[in-house]
């Protein structure tokens, strides 16, 4: 696919885009994160993870505090900004109870992750099949997200992609002006809302195939080669 457009801002997953396999985060991917940074191209983290968590890897990386956590529950423009919650918690509390009385049932038990920390959904261990949770959960308003990391419950509705939509216009920036990276589906709407796309090579298929350009490489290396592959005028070649 051709690229359609020269991007002026970026929009980025973190885990298994800007880290590892393993969760580490790339040393390459924080210098040419550094790099944009520096040159004024507005950087935006997005990530299925609490805005406390974005706050610390906001700062160890250098941005303005403009963030996208909980796979779009939460956005905020620059660390002062308002925090704008996206959806009714206690819908997914309820269907994570439901959950739980299952699993428990059957000798399994849930590990919450920060709990206290989210505003709009709940997150949990990718110990049980994600599958069996969307059949426990069937007609329920809420919808179960599977990052390869957690698996979260949330309302309806949220996703990076709508976030991006309004964090664009606070930061008086069209969506079309980003280039999105991400490798999961969690990732999909907001690569869809974004004027330019890519993933890696461990990029899950759906994406690749709405995406304009895929690294030949996997993880923070395959984030790198995309980044400078966008922003070449930044980068020495």
């Amino acid at each position: 696919m051709a690229e359609r457009q020269s991007p002026t801002a970026l929009v980025c997953d973190v885990d298994g885009t800007i880290t590892d396999a393993r969760r580490r985060i790339s040393t390459g991917a924080i210098l040419v994160l550094r790099t944009l940074i520096d040159s004024g191209v507005p950087v935006v983290l997005a990530s299925g993870n609490t805005i406390c968590s974005m706050n610390i890897l906001c700062k160890m990386i250098g941005t303005d505090g403009s963030v996208i956590a909980e796979n779009g529950g939460v956005y905020r423009h620059t660390y002062s900004g308002a925090e704008h919650v996206e959806g009714d918690r206690s819908a997914a509390w309820k269907a994570f109870r439901l959950v739980e009385d299952h699993f428990l049932k059957e000798g399994e038990n849930l590990e919450l992750y920060s709990p206290n920390e989210r505003r709009a959904d709940v997150a949990f261990a990718r110990t049980v099949d994600t599958e069996e949770v969307r059949r426990v959960l069937s007609g329920l308003p809420v919808k179960v997200v599977d990052t390869g990391f957690a698996i979260h419950l949330q309302e309806r509705g949220a996703n990076k992609g709508k976030a991006l939509v309004n964090l664009a216009g606070e930061m008086s920036l069209s969506p079309g002006d980003f280039l999105a990276l991400g490798d999961s589906m969690n990732d999909f709407e907001m690569l869809a809302s974004a004027g330019a796309r890519a993933t890696m090579e461990n990029g899950d298929r759906r994406l690749k195939e709405i995406a304009d350009w895929v690294s030949g490489k996997t993880y923070g290396d395959g984030f790198v080669e995309a980044v400078m592959r966008f922003f070449p005028h930044f980068f020495d070649t």
